[in-house]
């Protein structure tokens, strides 16, 4: 290509830009570009046949999971995948959406959801594609993988345990464990966001209380670590230690800026979680409200009757 970004690692020769980083520019074997589509054709596959046979499938489900698809592509089939593995302030950007904006997205298009619904029951007493699903869904394995005990170590881990240890140099050496890592990324989003959110079936009842809980829990480790980048006075890696002297800046005032970067993307989609939590823990109480409704109705108000004759007696006992 006319930019000098061509094959595995290369190097810009020119200093990245906004158009230079958002061009279309997959690397040598487009494994991202690729699987996105397969995964986003899938979908829209489950809301067709939901469709088909007359039942509804929410717009914004489907603008949510594509959404989150096209982050994926955007940071990983984009100059962004390219000037990644050369600049860490850039590099930071892939983690963070691929780590809290994509999962998100993701997950709010209740795509576990989609495959119950869309999926053919098995014969009885067969073992189909759904049966599978649920079957996982509940077993002992999802329960501790989606545990808060599991997944908040898992989510500090995947910062601290990768660009201070010789891991990260290892993982950038290539563009295949490069590659696992940024599927390492969104991994570790999905976990920790799924219990969360709430929005799929799980192994515990979702409970928004405490998916601010575990929100809060998380997000305050992302920003002692971009503090702790930033207030570094040497690189904190060797991997982006080649900063060409006709680009802006110099390699520590970059990792300085990954470390903003890490700092100040928490907020994003803290804010869209909370939203969401919010959301549900209102739909909850409306719920509530409405089933001890109708229970009145049913028993002509007993419960507030017969709270009513308590008090009357306490009234009566004090006279």
């Amino acid at each position: 290509m006319g930019d000098g970004m061509s094959g595995p690692g290369w190097m810009p020769e020119v200093p990245a830009t906004l158009g230079r980083l958002l061009a279309w520019h997959p690397q040598p074997i487009p494994v991202e570009p690729v699987t996105c589509l397969l995964v986003a054709l899938l979908y829209a596959f489950g809301v067709w046949r939901l469709h088909r046979r007359g039942d509804r499938w929410p717009i914004g489900r489907t603008v949510a999971f594509l959404a989150g698809i096209a982050t994926i592509v955007e940071v990983t089939a984009t100059g962004v995948g390219g000037y990644g593995m050369q600049l860490m302030s850039v590099h930071m950007v892939q983690h963070m959406v691929l780590s809290m904006v994509s999962p998100v997205l993701l997950l709010l298009g209740a795509p576990i959801t989609l495959a119950l619904r869309a999926l053919p029951a098995a014969p009885h007493g067969r073992l189909g594609a759904r049966e599978v699903l649920v079957h996982v869904l509940h077993s002992r394995f999802a329960k501790v993988i989606t545990a808060p005990w599991f997944t908040l170590p898992v989510f500090v881990a995947s910062l601290y345990g990768l660009y201070f240890t010789s891991l990260f140099t290892t993982l950038m050496s290539n563009w295949w464990t490069h590659d696992l890592m940024l599927l390492h990324f969104l991994a570790v989003g999905l976990l920790f966001f799924y219990p969360i959110l709430g929005v799929d079936p799980g192994p515990r009842r979702a409970n928004p209380v405490l998916g601010i809980l575990e929100l809060f829990g998380g997000m305050p480790f992302h920003a002692f670590f971009g503090i702790a980048v930033m207030m570094e006075s040497s690189l904190t890696t060797t991997v982006f230690t080649h900063h060409p002297s006709t680009w802006p800046g110099s390699a520590i005032s970059d990792e300085h800026a990954a470390g903003a970067i890490a700092w100040a993307f928490s907020e994003i989609p803290s804010v869209l979680v909370l939203l969401v939590l919010f959301m549900q823990w209102r739909k909850a109480d409306t719920r509530d409200a409405v089933r001890q409704d109708r229970a009145a109705d049913r028993d002509n108000d007993a419960e507030l009757t017969a709270y009513n004759q308590y008090l009357a007696g306490l009234n009566q006992g004090g006279g």
